[in-house]
C-alpha cells in the first residue's frame, strides 16, 4: 500500500474495491464477480447506512427492554 503523501496506484484502488466487494453480501453473490467500482462504492455507502439504522433500532429496542426490567444504569446490569 502507498505511504501517506504518495499517490495510490490503479492496482491498489482495484484491490481495495475488490476487498470492499467481498464484504458486501449483495455483491458477493454475483455470478461473474465483475461489478463496476462505482457500484461497489454506492453499495458500500448504502450498506453502511443500513447498518447504522439497524444499530440505532437495536439500541432503542435494548433501551426499552432494559427500562421495562427496571434497569436504568450500567451498575444495574453489572449486579445481575
Amino acid at each position: 500500500m502507498s505511504s501517506s503523501g504518495s499517490k495510490i496506484t490503479e492496482d491498489e484502488i482495484n484491490h481495495l474495491i475488490s476487498k470492499l466487494q467481498e464484504l458486501l453480501p449483495q455483491l458477493n453473490r454475483t455470478r461473474n464477480g465483475k461489478v463496476s467500482a462505482s457500484k461497489v462504492l454506492k453499495e458500500t455507502c448504502n450498506y453502511i447506512k443500513r447498518l447504522h439504522s439497524e444499530v440505532d433500532g437495536l439500541s432503542e429496542r435494548l433501551s426499552q427492554l432494559l427500562n421495562s426490567m427496571g434497569i436504568t444504569s450500567v451498575d444495574d446490569i453489572l449486579q445481575l
